[in-house]
């Protein structure tokens, strides 16, 4: 099922044992388009300390209650490495994590990935992205430059490939993979009154510096394509005739 991202923050993580706290923000690796850890606000019990917590952790969500169960106890939790999530991720901080919490190979690694509810699911990540991963290991001691917060990408400038169509609203993941599916965007001015999705495999370029996603479509193509109902739940007819419009037959 797709799901906005919007809509799962301020979830409840609940460890084995009790309640760790909500979930804050989501960052997402910009080379497969997959959230690859929940920031979770721990509250009073941990001081207010926010931790990481890689999908992997998590079991099967409760929706109605809005709970994310964890298989993990807060004994677990509150020993866990030290990591500033208001600074840049260290891909050696990543290693630390993966090497104190039981979450198997690194996601950057090759092979078998695990989706987000507990389920396993295959990586999608093409040989030319994999080398791209792989080498931002080579340096242990940077920054993960791969790594993006989606509170921070919210708001960033959207443009076709002859004029401005509006900005980031929100992103829709797969809760299934906890792959981002597609970009909602707010079209403001530029199209009053319609809203539209733009999905990761349409971009042909980000500058991360200047805020800016550039779209392979036109004004026109975006302005024409299948209406977009925010209200609604995606179907996958819809996904289906979206990709198509835009010459993609193919949707996850």
């Amino acid at each position: 099922m797709k799901r906005k991202i919007k809509s799962l923050i301020g979830y409840t993580i609940q460890a084995t044992d009790g309640e760790i706290g909500k979930v804050k923000e989501f960052y997402f690796d910009d080379i497969t388009w997959t959230i690859r850890y929940l920031i979770v606000e721990t509250g009073s019990w941990l001081f207010g300390k926010k931790i990481l917590l890689s999908p992997q952790a998590l079991l099967k969500p409760d929706w109605e209650k809005h709970t994310f169960a964890a298989n993990l106890t807060m004994a677990e939790i509150k020993d866990s490495p030290e990591i500033d999530t208001d600074k840049p991720i260290s891909r050696q901080h990543e290693m630390d994590l993966y090497g104190y919490y039981p979450w198997g190979n690194y996601y950057w690694g090759s092979g078998m990935d695990i989706g987000g509810m507990g389920m396993p699911y295959a990586s999608s990540i093409d040989q030319v992205a994999q080398k791209e991963a792989d080498k931002s290991v080579d340096d242990n001691s940077n920054e993960d430059t791969h790594l993006r917060s989606t509170e921070e990408v919210i708001g960033y400038n959207i443009k076709a490939t002859d004029g401005e169509i509006g900005d980031v609203e929100g992103f829709i993941i797969n809760d299934h993979t906890w792959s981002i599916v597609f970009m909602e965007v707010n079209t403001g001015n530029w199209f009053p009154g319609k809203k539209v999705l733009v999905a990761p495999e349409w971009i042909k370029q980000i500058n991360w510096k200047t805020s800016l996603v550039l779209v392979n479509a036109s004004e026109d193509q975006v302005k024409n394509s299948p209406e977009y109902a925010p209200s609604q739940e995606l179907s996958n007819s819809y996904e289906a005739d979206l990709h198509k419009y835009y010459g993609f037959n193919t949707h996850k």
